[in-house]
């Protein structure tokens, strides 16, 4: 049992890994066929239902490349399908979820000063908002609006603004940026998998059996394209943001949240503009700074969480009763408050740091019962804190965390199977 916490945490680490990759894969074809698309030109010689052209040079080799709007007059021999990067990045993506937010809902989902959810319910609001997020999003683009595309996106940016507030109501504010970029995520993958593939199978398909593909299903495929495109880099923001507290420990996260998607909007329009030779709208980098500094002053504003004495007087789980009342506790306690609770504290006093790494608080024995698993991984098995050793924890003392860790983990069965 002492070791389900490492194992835990490797394959956190595997699949986050997984997801970064796949995430890598679907991004970069995302980006070079928009890019690839918009750079088309027009050329006397281009063979009949041939959109447009384009050369490029890389690797050493040049490279002809021809689109066709509809389809060509014959199926190709060869024909490649980008699908699996997106699939794969959601999956990967919906597992690293489930293993750190549904796994340690009490620690990284659930926010009692918000809403006092039992651990089931947390995880069912966090899966029910996924799938309602993209019946919401299909309906509006399968209504009259699909034909008013600027429309529809003011639309889109309403929706995932609403559905930042209210993830905020229930979810920590770590919780809420995730969940917001796993359900913009959700729309991007179910985009493609429900709608641009079908539609160019009926495309395939038509071509094949000698009808001339209808163009609608083109035209359908490239706006839920284009949504995608301008989703991106908020999603990437999203993503990361667990490792900023300045990002999601504010009162106003849900706002921060909801500028980056404008920055993501204003980033990608510069690069959609110059890749479509329509000028150098540089004009996109100085709104785009200036959302920054607004989201920066933002983070200033004081934290949303409980005080010293609603953390002591706040209910610990099963399992963190079980590590507050193993022999040792006391001493893993006095040893963090001296050498982490500096920086890990509601209003830090180490110089440089305004909120605590990652939202964790080691203030009170109740914030050390709760946090038990990151203490053993990151200062008893790994020397990964205090960065740098900066307050001289000794090897004695990570000894301590180690033995007070592992000697829970194994009574942790016991206590729980005997309701003491």
């Amino acid at each position: 049992m002492q070791d389900l916490a490492i194992m835990w945490d490797w394959l956190a680490f595997a699949v986050r890994w997984l997801h970064v990759i796949t995430a890598i894969a679907w991004i970069g074809s995302s980006f070079y066929f928009i890019a690839l698309d918009l750079g088309l030109r027009k050329a006397p010689d281009l063979p009949a239902g041939a959109h447009g052209e384009e050369w490029q040079v890389h690797g050493g080799g040049f490279y002809h490349i021809r689109k066709y709007l509809v389809a060509p007059e014959a199926m190709p021999e060869h024909l490649t399908w980008f699908k699996w990067e997106s699939y794969a990045t959601w999956l990967s993506g919906v597992a690293l979820l489930m293993i750190v937010y549904w796994a340690g809902a009490e620690l990284f989902l659930i926010d009692p000063n918000k809403a006092d959810l039992a651990v089931w319910q947390a995880i069912l609001i966090s899966a029910g908002s996924l799938t309602i997020g993209w019946l919401v999003y299909d309906t509006l683009c399968k209504s009259g609006l699909g034909e008013k595309p600027t429309f529809l996106m003011v639309l889109l940016f309403i929706l995932l603004v609403a559905m930042a507030w209210g993830y905020n109501q229930v979810f920590s504010g770590r919780a809420m940026m995730l969940h917001l970029g796993a359900f913009t995520a959700t729309i991007m993958t179910a985009n493609v998998f429900l709608i641009i593939m079908p539609n160019q199978r009926i495309v395939v398909k038509d071509l094949q059996e000698g009808r001339v593909p209808d163009a609608k299903y083109g035209k359908i495929a490239k706006l839920r394209s284009t949504h995608n495109n301008y989703l991106t880099l908020p999603v990437l923001f999203l993503m990361l943001s667990n490792h900023y507290p300045l990002a999601f420990a504010t009162e106003y996260n849900w706002i921060i949240a909801g500028l980056v998607f404008l920055m993501g909007v204003t980033i990608r329009h510069y690069f959609n503009s110059v890749h479509a030779r329509k000028g150098n709208p540089t004009w996109t980098w100085a709104l785009t700074t200036i959302l920054f500094i607004f989201i920066m002053w933002l983070s200033t504003a004081p934290l949303m969480q409980d005080t010293l004495e609603e953390s002591e007087a706040r209910r610990l789980s099963e399992t963190e009763q079980v590590f507050a009342n193993t022999a040792g506790f006391e001493d893993v306690t006095s040893v963090v408050l001296g050498r982490c609770s500096m920086c890990h504290a509601r209003e830090p006093f180490w110089d440089g740091i305004h909120r605590a790494p990652k939202g964790i608080h080691l203030e009170t024995p109740a914030d050390i019962a709760r946090s038990a698993r990151q203490i053993y991984l990151q200062s008893g098995v790994t020397h990964a804190m205090p960065p740098a050793n900066v307050s001289w924890m000794e090897e004695s003392e990570r000894a301590t965390i180690v033995r007070w860790y592992r000697a829970a983990a194994e009574e942790l069965p016991f206590r729980l199977a005997s309701g003491d």
